[in-house]
């Protein structure tokens, strides 16, 4: 670094020297002849030319020939002055172009770091594989998941995980990529049709999308019982205008819950609330729809609590609390669930995108 530094320094008083030397070159040759002075015969000559080929009259020459002429005799009598620069000027340009790289230099000896190496990102990847993964920025988690997948092409898990990684780093394009790319690996896999249908309708600021409903499609072409699938596609339909088609699946849904389920009786409102409505107020996911919403997440909730190990239902009870904006139970919910997988870092960036979900507008 220091040797950089010196050819720095070295290269920019050359520099400096040649501007100089240019410059006094410049100063010893003023004193010819004003160059306009030879801008105004050519003028002359061509006028002259023109009339003699007959491309002007003979009015129009005097006119032309006494404007140049005038202009030549003008610039005859203010001759340019002499330029001279005192050569005291000059060094203390010079010096001041040696000064300059050299306070650079003295500048970074004290407060930069020139005694510390390199460090590409092969070796810094290498640190943070070596880390704690919990103390990793998301930044740099998603950088080390990918670098997991070059080496794991062929693991739906590590691009799921990548996936939770890089929305957690508020890159929602690369996410969705790697969802998508282990739905290539995986297509029979329901669960990641359904985080896919999922994180589309978030992005939808909570509104169903013709995107979202076919990742549900082909969730529930994997899993017929996946619940929340059925809910999300039974919404599109009211949302669309087929209540009744609408009404009969959520009344389907609602047969196949367990007897003790919550979510019964918020789903049979739910159904009650979309009879009254009409489409248009349908559409926005208030009244019946939301209650049944929060009780499903309430009932998650309660398993949760004879269940503490579920991983996965504490990473979608964390969403849930995100997309219904319910900030202090998400973040409550939050910590519990850091408390229960502490030394888990794949989990643990899963709750961390999970309490990144934008909530429903």
């Amino acid at each position: 670094m220091i040797a950089f530094w010196a050819a720095t320094g070295l290269l920019a008083a050359v520099a400096a020297v040649l501007v100089l030397l240019r410059a006094a070159r410049a100063a010893s040759a003023v004193g010819s002849e004003d160059p306009t002075l030879a801008v105004y015969r050519r003028q002359l000559a061509e006028i002259d030319d023109l009339a003699q080929r007959g491309l002007i009259g003979e009015e129009e020459q005097r006119t032309a020939h006494a404007e140049a002429g005038r202009r030549l005799l003008s610039a005859a009598d203010h001759a340019a002055a002499d330029w001279s620069q005192d050569p005291k000027d000059r060094r203390i340009a010079l010096v001041a172009a040696a000064l300059a790289p050299i306070a650079a230099l003295g500048l970074y000896l004290v407060i930069g770091s020139p005694g510390f190496a390199d460090a590409p990102l092969h070796k810094r990847l290498t640190a943070w594989r070596n880390a704690d993964l919990q103390t990793l920025p998301p930044q740099a988690l998603a950088a080390v998941l990918r670098q997991v997948t070059k080496e794991r092409p062929n693991d739906p898990e590590a691009f799921r995980y990548l996936a939770l990684a890089e929305g957690a780093a508020e890159n929602p394009s690369q996410a969705g990529r790697a969802l998508r790319h282990a739905i290539t690996l995986a297509p029979q896999r329901a669960d990641l049709w359904e985080l896919l249908g999922q994180s589309l309708v978030s992005e939808n600021g909570g509104q169903p999308s013709p995107e979202a409903d076919n990742a549900f499609r082909e969730a529930l072409k994997r899993d017929p019982k996946a619940i929340s699938a059925r809910f999300h596609l039974a919404r599109s339909k009211v949302i669309a205008g087929d209540k009744a088609g609408g009404i009969a699946d959520w009344r389907a849904l609602m047969a196949d819950l367990p007897a003790n389920d919550e979510r019964r009786q918020t789903l049979a409102q739910t159904i009650r609330d979309a009879q009254a409505e009409t489409p248009a107020m349908a559409a926005a996911p208030a009244g019946g729809q939301l209650e049944m919403i929060r009780g499903m997440v309430a009932s998650l909730a309660a398993r949760l609590e004879g269940q503490p190990d579920d991983a996965e239902g504490w990473v979608r009870l964390v969403r849930s609390y995100a997309v219904l904006g319910e900030t202090a139970k998400r973040d409550a919910a939050l910590a519990q669930a850091r408390k229960q997988f502490a030394g888990k870092p794949a989990i643990q960036a899963e709750l961390d995108a999970a309490a990144k979900t934008e909530p429903m507008k």
